[in-house]
């Protein structure tokens, strides 16, 4: 942890004190790579440290340099944020590959390290991914800040990339939950999701219907597209949809405060019969569908409708509809939504998981899909759990 603060601190500082070139294509060359000897007493670029030596390597400075400018990242800030005094905090819950996942004292960035696999799809795809990103600013598909390894001296080399988190706001995040549209073993231990209030759940868990206005409707919708598109073409899968809910107690506390959405909703009414103060904006701009300051994937208003009974999704269920009934409970929320794990091609190891898993349960139901498949059954999953209202 303190070898990759160096790192950060030293990459960030060198790179602030060179001009803003535009990007070449030599930027992202896989071979665009800077490596710095770290030693313990120090050098004349490197401070002394109390860690053994060890060798730093920057992946494409200059093109995450752009991404993070893009995406109106100050380098003080950044560097501040990861290399400040506070330490990283390392969260507990690590991925099903073995990844650790750091997150900075002030929630904003996520530090993953990575396999060399991974490594590698990300500098494939990385003109691709910048000039998508470029393009569609409101792009739901994570936010990478710099790609970095380190070794000491007799130790492993690590990977780890840098990222925005999804989840950085002044809001609790009440739930969460991490969600692929398929059914195998996709649901969160038991004793996990009883006892831990922060536990990530998955597509077995939800027990919402998301009803969005029809305007973040109708761009959250056109986004996804856009973004699986993009996955698709670059033979990305298994990635998750993370949407993180925020109820609004301050709006709901009361009984006769959620009875008085549930009609509305029920009805297919706009908002008329729900004050529109309590999503931020006043009457004329909503009605007239001016554009929101909110950033797409964050802060999005919505009405989380729950089921006391559980929806029992049916991956394979085309008709599958998402009608309220005289059970269903409705909550005034934000959503904090995004695309992530994002660096998973189909290769071999995935098509020989698919052939294995399709032994044991219907092929149509596994994570490890062709590409082409995953982004429709995604988008047909993500199109049931959050609908126009």
């Amino acid at each position: 942890m303190r070898n990759l603060q160096l790192g950060i601190r030293y990459s960030v500082g060198k790179a602030s004190s060179m001009p803003m070139l535009d990007l070449r294509p030599s930027d992202f060359n896989p071979l665009e790579k800077f490596s710095t000897r770290f030693p313990a007493e120090g050098s004349k670029s490197t401070p002394p440290h109390s860690s053994r030596e060890f060798r730093w390597k920057d992946y494409c400075p200059m093109v995450f340099r752009h991404l993070r400018r893009l995406f109106s990242v100050d380098p003080a800030d950044y560097m501040l944020s990861i290399c400040g005094n506070d330490n990283l905090r390392e969260l507990s819950s690590h991925g099903k590959s073995g990844s650790m996942f750091y997150l900075t004292n002030d929630n904003r960035f996520m530090i993953k390290t990575i396999k060399k696999s991974e490594l590698r799809v990300l500098i494939r795809m990385l003109p691709s991914y910048y000039k998508h990103v470029y393009h569609y600013e409101n792009s739901l598909l994570t936010k990478f800040y710099g790609v970095h390894s380190l070794k000491s001296i007799g130790g492993q080399k690590i990977r780890f990339v840098i990222m925005g988190n999804i989840f950085w706001s002044e809001y609790h995040i009440h739930r969460r939950f991490d969600l692929k549209g398929s059914s195998y073993g996709r649901t969160t231990v038991k004793v996990e999701r009883e006892n831990d209030g922060s536990a990530t759940l998955k597509d077995l868990d939800l027990n919402f219907v998301f009803r969005l206005p029809s305007f973040w409707h109708k761009k959250v919708t056109e986004q996804i597209k856009r973004d699986c598109e993009f996955l698709e073409s670059e033979r990305i899968m298994d990635y998750s949809f993370l949407v993180g809910v925020h109820f609004r107690k301050d709006y709901c506390d009361s009984k006769s405060d959620r009875a008085s959405l549930i009609p509305s909703v029920r009805n297919g009414g706009l908002l008329a019969e729900f004050c529109l103060s309590t999503l931020g904006y006043c009457n004329q701009d909503f009605l007239f569908h001016r554009k929101p300051f909110i950033q797409l994937g964050a802060k999005i208003p919505a009405w989380a409708e729950r089921s006391k009974h559980g929806h029992e999704w049916s991956l394979s269920d085309k008709k599958k509809t998402a009608q309220p009934s005289s059970n269903d409970e409705v909550y005034n929320v934000f959503l904090f939504i995004g695309i992530i794990d994002i660096l998973q091609d189909y290769d071999i190891s995935k098509k020989l998981e698919h052939a294995y898993k399709s032994f044991q349960a219907d092929p149509n139901s596994i994570s490890a899909v062709d590409p082409k498949l995953y982004s429709r059954r995604f988008r047909d999953f993500i199109s049931k759990v959050f609908v126009e209202n």
